[in-house]
């Protein structure tokens, strides 16, 4: 990646997906759209909700939307898996390997695009939300931090089903 700025906002991303996956690993996939007593989500929103969210703060924020897009995060998906849906709405209408596909795609086209990022690109102003700074490297951050904030939320779900904790 050509500069530190991009390279540290990619690092925080990785890192984040590093947790996510990590607390997916040991969930068996029928047990995905299971909403244990207490909680009105499941694994299946979350990943799919993280997968929407990666491609609305790295990529659309940073660049618009693309024709192409529509291969990597179908229309259905960004209704489904938006601030505000809910996960009951989505319950069996996608698979586990669906979704991780959604999510490995759209983040390695993140990758592919974050190499080619400059400092005066990452400058350039933003809406909410972002973290830091309005700016688009803001909106990079905050895809990170997100990302981990949904790892929690798999988290919890992973310890309602009587999982032990990872950390």
């Amino acid at each position: 990646m050509p500069n530190s700025r991009c390279q540290d906002a990619w690092s925080q991303i990785q890192s984040a997906r590093a947790y996510t996956l990590a607390m997916i690993e040991d969930v068996d996939r029928e047990e995905w759209y299971t909403m244990p007593p207490g909680l009105e989500t499941h694994v299946a929103w979350q990943i799919g909700h993280v997968a929407m969210a990666e491609y609305g703060l790295a990529l659309f924020r940073r660049r618009g939307r693309r024709d192409e897009d529509r291969s990597l995060l179908p229309g259905s998906f960004r209704r489904d898996f938006a601030k505000g849906s809910t996960p009951a709405e989505v319950s069996g209408k996608y698979s586990a390997e669906q979704l991780l596909e959604v999510l490995s795609n759209i983040h390695t086209q993140v990758e592919r695009e974050l190499a080619e990022c400059s400092d005066e690109e990452l400058q350039q102003p933003v809406d909410m939300p972002f973290a830091g700074q309005p700016t688009k490297l803001g909106a990079l951050w905050f895809c990170a931090h997100h990302e981990m904030l949904h790892a929690g939320q798999i988290g919890l779900i992973r310890r309602a089903m009587g999982k032990q904790p990872l950390r």
